[in-house]
């Protein structure tokens, strides 16, 4: 999901896929798709053991596949031989591999287990999750899918984006400043495991598991935000950054992306584990792996996210002062003290859309 990430907090491509015009037809990009899918899961009840997990999730795969390619011409609005010549099959390969198959897999799993959490179990009365798995999954890839067709749209008219919400440049900056992201990650890793083991006082399964998941909630989303001043900012100490940072600012990114994301991540792990591991419950040591994954996972992200952010605020010259805005993250360093030291606002616009 680092993709969805980089859609809301890069502020170029934030910019790009909130405008007004482009969110109307989101809309019906996303509507479309789903009264389709729900149609599909009607279908799939007589003709698959729709019951059983895997089969679910293979249907709700398929579903996504179809709506990321197909969503992703639509952002696109070129004819698909266009497409194909100028995309490529690795950039289609992974739109319909990452953001359709993956991503709906993870977001079927991430309804499942919200769902057991609630007491609504899946095994116990499988129509009902069943069909908000296909439903959400099928409108969030179309959303994403979308999106991103328009950011490729948008790069071939000659609009400057420094980064592509693919995660090539997360390979690159791992490479390449491994020894900056290793503590991070080593940090996550032991707080994300100590963080797990708050529900062992819980008797009641789905209680232990709601604990454990506020916690990995709470310390991945704080983690991730430590982690983004610190690519921010490399040269300068982040706790430095974070102190100088209004509390309101750093409520807002603590929420979004870090804690929605940490949670999200640990509730697709859960997934793995009941629905196609089929474990009956989440032991004390699949909590301490999952959360140590998770929370470390959420610190490399927001460190690289830091790091892109940085790159486009080194580019400021070359880039107009509306594409350094954005929605999610808007004021986030409005308040601080700049990398020189020197105290000032940073141009990063007023904009309070949702996308």
């Amino acid at each position: 999901m680092l993709h969805r990430m980089a859609l809301r907090v890069i502020p170029s491509l934030s910019l790009a896929v909130t405008e007004d015009a482009v969110r109307r037809q989101k809309r019906i990009v996303m509507f479309v798709p789903g009264l389709i899918a729900f149609g599909v899961y009607r279908l799939a009840k007589h003709l698959v053991p729709i019951t059983e997990p895997l089969v679910l999730l293979a249907v709700s795969s398929l579903v996504a596949m179809v709506t990321a390619l197909l969503s992703y011409w639509v952002g696109r609005s070129a004819p698909w031989s266009v497409i194909v010549r100028q995309d490529g099959a690795r950039l289609l390969g992974w739109l319909a591999g990452w953001i359709g198959a993956v991503y709906g897999i993870q977001l079927s799993l991430l309804v499942l287990t919200l769902l057991w959490i609630m007491h609504y179990s899946y095994f116990q009365h499988p129509d009902g999750p069943a069909m908000m798995a296909i439903i959400i999954s099928c409108t969030s890839v179309a959303r994403d899918a979308f999106e991103i067709g328009h950011v490729r749209k948008l790069s071939l008219l000659g609009r400057p984006f420094l980064t592509f919400p693919d995660g090539e440049q997360l390979l690159v900056l791992v490479q390449r400043r491994a020894w900056q992201l290793g503590p991070w990650a080593v940090v996550g890793l032991g707080l994300g495991a100590m963080a797990s083991l708050s529900g062992a006082a819980m008797v009641d399964a789905q209680g232990a598991a709601l604990v454990q998941l506020l916690s990995v909630t709470v310390l991945g989303g704080g983690l991730a935000l430590c982690a983004y001043f610190g690519g921010l900012y490399p040269s300068v100490p982040w706790a430095h950054t974070f102190r100088q940072t209004a509390p309101g600012e750093l409520m807002k990114y603590w929420w979004w992306p870090g804690m929605a994301f940490a949670s999200t991540y640990y509730l697709v792990t859960m997934g793995v584990l009941l629905f196609v591991v089929r474990q009956p419950t989440i032991t004390l040591s699949a909590a301490a792996v999952m959360g140590a994954m998770v929370t470390a996972m959420m610190a490399v992200y927001g460190y690289y996210l830091g790091d892109r952010r940085h790159v486009e605020d080194e580019q400021a010259p070359q880039l107009s002062s509306g594409m350094l805005r954005c929605p999610f993250v808007m004021g986030i360093l409005g308040k601080t003290v700049g990398a020189d030291g020197a105290a000032g606002e940073l141009a990063l616009g007023k904009t309070g859309t949702k996308g």
